[in-house]
């Protein structure tokens, strides 16, 4: 495993750190948000800038999630803050995705519905939140203990799926393609990868 030269430093103020600063600081963009559509200022079309940046918000908590395991291969260890960084994904995914049943199509059901079968980028992202329940419902210590560490590591696999399904969800949502949701695709993609051969080579070891 290769270390970082600033890997121990990065580590003692990780240890140092409560893990409630993380999630004071992860509400930080929420806090500006909110201050933002109180003052009007969200441009011409606030109800799509909000659904926008609370998606987006949500794709760089799952990249900082995700980064956890590659980092940890160069010495740097944020494990203690994983469950803090899942947990502020699913709230800003979830914050997407109610902006949008509540806020752009106003819970008119029947349009929902449609609209989750008509566009398939729309059915693939909630098909990425759908499968972020179990891991957020399982992030605590009891659950941990309920479904023992084997149980919970085969379920938290589904953070593949749903890393896979926000980029793919992000590339389709775009009507012209820009370089943006493409680093975002090829960084998820590029974490997702390492983590896979370092399990596989993990499990070779092993045998």
């Amino acid at each position: 495993m290769i270390s970082l030269p600033f890997a121990d430093a990065i580590n003692r103020s990780v240890r140092k750190m409560p893990t409630w600063v993380v999630y004071v600081l992860g509400a930080v963009p929420f806090v500006w948000l909110v201050w933002a559509v109180a003052t009007n200022s969200l441009g011409p079309d606030p109800v799509r800038a909000v659904e926008n940046r609370l998606g987006l918000w949500g794709l760089q908590f799952l990249i900082a999630t995700l980064s956890i395991s590659p980092l940890r291969r160069v010495g740097v260890n944020l494990i203690k803050h994983r469950r803090a960084l899942g947990l502020l994904t699913f709230f800003y995914i979830v914050l997407h995705f109610a902006a949008w049943i509540g806020l752009d199509m106003a819970l008119n059901w029947n349009q929902i519905v449609q609209a989750l079968w008509k566009r398939p980028y729309i059915l693939i992202g909630f098909a990425g939140l759908v499968m972020m329940m179990p891991l957020a419902l399982t992030s605590t210590n009891a659950a941990i203990r309920r479904i023992g560490p084997k149980g919970w590591q085969r379920l938290h696999k589904l953070t593949y799926a749903v890393g896979i399904a926000g980029a793919v969800h992000y590339l389709l949502l775009v009507k012209v393609m820009s370089a943006k949701p493409v680093i975002y695709a090829a960084v998820i993609a590029g974490l997702l990868a390492v983590r896979l051969v370092a399990q596989r080579r993990t499990r070779i070891q092993s045998v």
